[in-house]
C-alpha cells in the first residue's frame, strides 16, 4: 500500500488515473523533452497509462511500479518522480519536472524523499537511474544525492543505449 509522502514544502500522491489531467498539462512542457524522449500523444493515452500503473505491478506480477505525482502546498502539481523495484531489492528510478520548478531544490527533496521510502517501507538496497548524456541538470542533482557512474558492464547489464548514462548508488 503506497503512502502520501510529506517532506515539509512538498507533497508526494501516490498517482491514479485523477491525475491525468494536471499531468497532461505539466508533461506538455516542450523544455522537457529537450533531454527526454517525447510528451504524452493525447490526455487519454495519459489517462489510461495511469489507470494501468495503478496495479503499481508488472503485468508478470515481478516488479513494483510505484508512481507519485509532485505537489505544492495546496497548489498545483509540479511533475512526478516513480520507481520500479525488482524482487531483490533493486529499484530503477525517474523523475520529471516542469521546467518552471528547476533550479529550486524541489526536484532533489521530492526524488529524496522517493529515495527514503523506498528505503524504508520496500527495503530497497540499490538505486539506479538512466538519463540523456546531455541532461547535466539530471546529472548533478544525482551526484548531490549521492550517486555515482555505473560501470561499463553495468551499462551493457541494463541496456543503457548510446547517447544515456548510468548512475547508481548503493544503501547499506
Amino acid at each position: 500500500m503506497m503512502h502520501v509522502i510529506e517532506t515539509g514544502s512538498l507533497t508526494l500522491e501516490p498517482q491514479t488515473a485523477a491525475h491525468a489531467e494536471e499531468m497532461f498539462a505539466v508533461l506538455s512542457d516542450p523544455a522537457i523533452y529537450e533531454h527526454e524522449n517525447e510528451p504524452p500523444p493525447t490526455l487519454e493515452w495519459l489517462r489510461a497509462r495511469f489507470a494501468q500503473l495503478e496495479s503499481r505491478r508488472s503485468a508478470n506480477r515481478q516488479e513494483q511500479w510505484l508512481n507519485w505525482v509532485i505537489r505544492l502546498p495546496g497548489s498545483e502539481l509540479i511533475g512526478y518522480v516513480q520507481a520500479t523495484i525488482d524482487p531483490t531489492g533493486r529499484a530503477a528510478i525517474a523523475y520529471e519536472l516542469s521546467s518552471a520548478y528547476w533550479g529550486r531544490g524541489l526536484a532533489r527533496q521530492a526524488v529524496q524523499a522517493m529515495i527514503s521510502e523506498l528505503v524504508q517501507r520496500y527495503q530497497v538496497h540499490q538505486l539506479t537511474a538512466i538519463f540523456k548524456r546531455k541532461n547535466l541538470r539530471s546529472m548533478r542533482l544525482l551526484e548531490r544525492l549521492g550517486f555515482s557512474p555505473a560501470s561499463p558492464e553495468q551499462h551493457m547489464k541494463h541496456q543503457v543505449e548510446p547517447g544515456e548514462r548510468l548512475m547508481q548508488r548503493e544503501e547499506r
